[in-house]
């Protein structure tokens, strides 16, 4: 499996590691972490030279109970450090973590290579439109409501098969607009209770399925501070347990606030041969 990020391809033959990075001042775990730019240009530094092959840029918080901002607040956010990160950093491979069609483009046009969208196009008519126009890798995500509204909507019928259900409606309806590369995205955390979060982790592998890569973020997630009554700042340990049970049940990228312990979880599975 490859996706075309500007004009290179990406093979998942090896595993992959995602960094997180929030311009958003109320994210779990990082909010308002990274306000200037010295401290954006030196986390994306810090995360490429351990290994990530994305960064992965949000200006809107997905997370539980969040406020919602306007568009303009979030392109104000975003579009400027795309242009600063691509002049900085020329082989950076930026994905943008948004739902709305507007701030996906002019992210793409100002030299993004890929767009995350928690909502597989449900929160913007005009996502996959725009999507097969500008032809950059989409990774679609699982969720039911918005982030304000998600943890509402956690009764499934069948969680894996309601799961695989919509991920093939999805595919179909990207594949039909002319939507070439595609990644799956099950969402830990997005209108899941931890214990359904653990479900999915446990049966990951179906997923393959459906020849796709698998992106998961589980990093420093309530459903690892919960179950070990401590707090994100404190789920690192927890983290990595799960970033290498992911691993091993067929995920093909780790999106990570700690790139350097992400990559190590994969060198130890690469190495005992087990991926």
């Amino acid at each position: 499996m490859t996706i075309n990020c500007n004009g290179d391809l990406i093979s998942f033959d090896s595993l992959k590691v995602m960094g997180i990075l929030n311009l958003t001042p109320d994210s779990f775990y990082d909010g308002g972490k990274y306000k200037k730019e010295a401290e954006v240009f030196a986390q994306t530094e810090k995360m490429l030279a351990e290994g990530a092959t994305f960064i992965d840029l949000g200006g809107y918080s997905s997370r539980p109970g969040a406020e919602e901002i306007s568009e303009a607040d979030e392109l104000n956010r975003i579009l400027p450090i795309v242009e600063k990160l691509i002049s900085r950093f020329p082989k950076i491979v930026l994905s943008i973590d948004t739902f709305r069609s507007r701030v996906a483009k002019e992210s793409v046009l100002a030299g993004a290579a890929m767009v995350n969208d928690i909502s597989a196009g449900n929160l913007d008519a005009n996502m996959l439109p725009t999507i097969a126009e500008l032809q950059v890798p989409y990774c679609m995500m699982h969720m039911r409501g918005t982030p304000k509204t998600m943890q509402n909507l956690t009764n499934y019928e069948n969680l894996i098969v309601d799961i695989m259900f919509y991920f093939s409606g999805k595919i179909e309806e990207a594949k039909n607009l002319g939507i070439n590369d595609l990644i799956i995205d099950p969402g830990f955390g997005f209108s899941k209770l931890p214990a359904q979060g653990f479900e999915i982790l446990k049966q990951l592998e179906l997923f393959t399925n459906l020849e796709l890569p698998i992106l998961v973020g589980l990093s420093r997630k309530s459903m690892i501070y919960k179950t070990l009554e401590t707090n994100a700042a404190n789920a690192l340990n927890g983290t990595s347990i799960l970033h290498t049970i992911a691993l091993q049940n067929g995920a093909n990228i780790l999106r990570a606030h700690d790139v350097k312990e992400a990559m190590e979880c994969i060198h130890i599975l690469e190495f005992i041969g087990d991926r």
